[in-house]
């Protein structure tokens, strides 16, 4: 005969089965706390970590410092050139500014044969001074022999490339000269003349490469422009890509072509 009156015992009944609910969460929790226990390895749980499997080595690097604000855009599109090019291509910095661009361009393309060339211009006097100084003091005698610069707009870049050379990247740094007059900027009108002449010149497995500064008073329409003829591309041969801040509206923006 029970002691105990029948609500008394569905109370403790109804305890009990809390407490052994509560002691099969706690094992639950400590499986999700110790990732060595066995009970809860699954897939998800063993791929959390960061895969050493990335396809472009040292990308991913610049892409996850660029995401959180810890590298620039241009530190980006330098990563991107080094998974394009190879020793001996010919390339075209056409907006070579103060020479940053186009010394990592030489590094990229010079090696033991020297045969890769880099075709800088721009269109200030100011920039190619600069890039002439910079690279003096950046590149031995035999890396310097593979640029040439050009006092020319970018829109007249086929003129600069021998017909014979085949072109694996063209670079473009838009907006106006860092240090230098900001009046002086690239135009929407020159720089679609500038695309137009990169996408007839680019060799197959290719890049045109274009960071658009939004934040002077022609870059908004330059970006869209650049924008609108990426968009406009065929899908058979090119494959284009933007890479851009959402909350940092004067955040420079990277557009990336490249041909199939």
């Amino acid at each position: 005969m029970s002691l105990l009156s029948p609500p008394t015992s569905r109370r403790l009944f109804a305890c009990a089965s809390t407490v052994r609910k509560v002691k099969r969460l706690k094992r639950r929790f400590a499986c999700f706390s110790n990732p060595s226990s066995s009970s809860f390895s699954s897939p998800r749980n063993a791929n959390a970590s960061v895969s050493t499997d990335f396809p472009i080595p040292g990308l991913e690097d610049q892409m996850v410092g660029y995401i959180f604000g810890r590298r620039k855009a241009t530190d980006v599109a330098h990563s991107v050139w080094k998974h394009v090019l190879r020793e001996g291509d010919a390339v075209v910095d056409a907006t070579c500014g103060n020479g940053h661009d186009t010394l990592a361009l030489v590094k990229l393309v010079s090696g033991v044969s020297a045969r890769g060339r880099v075709y800088a211009m721009d269109i200030q006097e100011d920039a190619l001074q600069s890039t002439s100084y910079f690279l003096g003091q950046s590149l031995s005698t035999q890396e310097m022999e593979l640029v040439k610069l050009f006092p020319m707009c970018h829109s007249k870049l086929v003129e600069i490339v021998p017909e014979d050379a085949l072109v694996r990247l063209v670079a473009f740094n838009l907006g106006y000269l860092p240090g230098g007059d900001k009046a002086i900027t690239t135009r929407s009108e020159t720089t679609l003349l500038a695309l137009e002449a990169a996408g007839s010149i680019i060799e197959p497995g290719g890049l045109i490469s274009t960071v658009v500064y939004v934040g002077h008073p022609n870059g908004r329409e330059e970006f869209e422009t650049v924008q609108a003829f990426a968009s406009g591309l065929s899908t058979e041969n090119w494959v284009c890509c933007k890479l851009q801040m959402l909350n940092r509206p004067l955040a420079p923006v990277l557009i990336f072509m490249f041909k199939r």
